[in-house]
Formats: C-alpha cells, sequence, structure tokens
C-alpha cells in the first residue's frame, strides 16, 4: 500500500509540473510553480484516485481531474494565507510573503480558474452534476474560512458550531475527493454520496486529532511547536469544553490565562494543560474524534455489500488515523 501511495504521488507530481506555467507575465505564472513545487502529500487526489480503484485499475485516466481539487486546495491556500498574514507555508516563505498581497490574490484566482480547467477533463456523461458538486464544496469552503475569522473575534463558539466550521473548511473537500473518484470509477449517484459522507465524517475526525495533536502531540515528530493553539487562544474543540465545563476559580483562571498578553508561553501552555487535565478535556476530545471516525467507516461499510474492492480505501484511512503526527 506505502509503495502505491509513493506512487501516486510521484505520478501527480510530474503531472503538475507539466502544467504550461513558462508563460508571461512571469509575476503571475511564477508564484502558481513555486506553490506547486512546494511539496504537500497530495492527500486529496490520492483519495479520487483510491475511490476510482473501489472498481477500475487504470487509474492514471483520472490523474487530471483529481488534480483539479489539488489546485483548489492550494487556491485556497494562498489566499488563506493573506489572510492568516502567515509568514510560512511548508516550511518556506508564503506567496504574498516572497512577491506580495496583490500577486498573491491573482495567482490563486488563475490556479481556481486551471482547477476547473483539469475538472473538465473528467470523462463523465452527467459532467454538469460533478460541476454543480465541486461548485457547492467550493463554496462550503469558503463559509467555512469565513466562520473560522468570524470566531477569533468572539468570547464563545459552541461545539457544534465549531464541528460546523470544520466540516465546512477542511472535511467537505475530502468528502468530494472521494465522491469524484467513485463517480468517475462508476459508482451510482447514490452511493457516491456514502463515500462523500465517509470522506466528510473522517476529515473532521483528522481535524480534531490535529487538535490533540497540538497539545499532546512529540513535537519533533508533528512538525510544529506544541502548544500553538493554547498559545494563539484557538478556538478549538479543546478550549470550547474547557470554557464550557470550567467553574469557580477554575474559570477565572481560565480567563485570565487567555487574557494575559505577557505570559511566558512555555508557562501558559503548562497551566492550560493541567486545566485540561482536571476537566478530563483529552478523553473528551478523543471521544468526539473516534465518533467521527466510527461514523465515517459505518458509510464506508454501506458499500462492502457490492462488488467495490473497499479494503485498499480502508487500510489507507486506518494507517492515517493511526499517524501520531
Amino acid at each position: 500500500m506505502t509503495e502505491d501511495i509513493i506512487i501516486f504521488q510521484k505520478k501527480l507530481t510530474e503531472r503538475l509540473l507539466e502544467l504550461d506555467l513558462d508563460k508571461q507575465p512571469k509575476e503571475l505564472y511564477e508564484p502558481i510553480h513555486y506553490t506547486l513545487s512546494l511539496g504537500g502529500k497530495r492527500m486529496r487526489p490520492i483519495l479520487a484516485i483510491m475511490a476510482y480503484m473501489c472498481s477500475k485499475d487504470d487509474w492514471e485516466r483520472i490523474i487530471d481531474p483529481a488534480l483539479s481539487i489539488e489546485l483548489f486546495h492550494n487556491f485556497t491556500l494562498i489566499h488563506d494565507d493573506i489572510m492568516d498574514e502567515a509568514p510560512l507555508r511548508r516550511g518556506q516563505p508564503t506567496v504574498y510573503k516572497k512577491w506580495n498581497k496583490d500577486i498573491a490574490i491573482l495567482s490563486g484566482d488563475v490556479l481556481m480558474v486551471m482547477a476547473y480547467d483539469l475538472l473538465m477533463r473528467a470523462d463523465y456523461k452527467d459532467f454538469k452534476y460533478l460541476l454543480r458538486l465541486f461548485n457547492q464544496c467550493a463554496i462550503e469552503v469558503c463559509e467555512g474560512q469565513q466562520l473560522d475569522m468570524n470566531f477569533e473575534e468572539r468570547s464563545f463558539v459552541s461545539e457544534d458550531e465549531y464541528i460546523e466550521m470544520i466540516r465546512l473548511k477542511t472535511a467537505v473537500l475530502l468528502g468530494f475527493s472521494l465522491e469524484l473518484g467513485g463517480l468517475l470509477g462508476g459508482m451510482t449517484k447514490e452511493e457516491a454520496i456514502h463515500l462523500r459522507e465517509f470522506g466528510v465524517n473522517i476529515g473532521i475526525g483528522f481535524q480534531l486529532k490535529d487538535d490533540l495533536l497540538d497539545v499532546y502531540g512529540d513535537a519533533q515528530k508533528f512538525g510544529k511547536q506544541v502548544g500553538g493553539d493554547i498559545i494563539a487562544n484557538k478556538k478549538t474543540l479543546l478550549l470550547i469544553k474547557a470554557i464550557e465545563l470550567a467553574e469557580g476559580k477554575q474559570k477565572l483562571d481560565l480567563h485570565n490565562l487567555m487574557a494575559d498578553k505577557e505570559i511566558d508561553p512555555e508557562v501558559k501552555v503548562k497551566k492550560m494543560k493541567a486545566i485540561y487535565e482536571d476537566l478530563n478535556i483529552e478523553a473528551i476530545a478523543e471521544k468526539a474524534m473516534n465518533d467521527h471516525f466510527e461514523k465515517g467507516f459505518v458509510q464506508l461499510n454501506t458499500l462492502e455489500v457490492s462488488d467495490y474492492n473497499i479494503q485498499p480505501l480502508r487500510k489507507f484511512t486506518e494507517a492515517l488515523i493511526a499517524r501520531d503526527h
């Protein structure tokens, strides 16, 4: 399975680098080439390929439509980095930092149009249906990003609101990736919806796992600062549940930790983790994560009664779930 994933990644990257980006004006196309050359796991197109392979083996036929998802994803990253004022992406300067905001916006826009161009190469009889699915997914991703920005300004966010935000911002694109692959592989629209819901629930679970790893992960394996969400007062499920459950002195301590701009970051992380431990926050978040993973596999299991070979997709997903970084 690992060898297959490496082959998928290699072929996808090769095809990305074949895109005609040696054009003028160079200020428009060089940032696109730069972004696509930064690497990444190519997770979304790989999921599309694996969904396709539930019924067919000639997966190279769908490389272009699968890559449409990767181009759309990179478009969102370029624009998100501007909104978040993020200096680095995959360890390298973000596009707006390397060039400027205007160039980043315009290059991102071109990436979005290129995504549509690749999607148009899908061999599917009801292409309008594919296009509607893609458009709906793209709109939902933007809705999720706006909600995420809204939450930064709010003192209270509910658990349901947070789950809905990560569903939109992160999970629906995983769902569409799987649905696209299933449809191109010959699944009925109803069957492919089960793949979509599998992807959405797994995607929510992945984000909750990232939230947990940010607090409890190994810094060297995780690849970024452990406790970064705590330092930034980011409203993850862990913080949301702590705010909900804390009472008395604990509630006051929590408020003071979040309000203190001068506190040493290491001290803040240590004290916040102590509050999380008292409130059993880690177990609560793990249960929410596992509940969504379970819901996802229920959807996948509905395809087991057919002749589809879902085992490689299942094993790949289980390996992703088991990761500790």
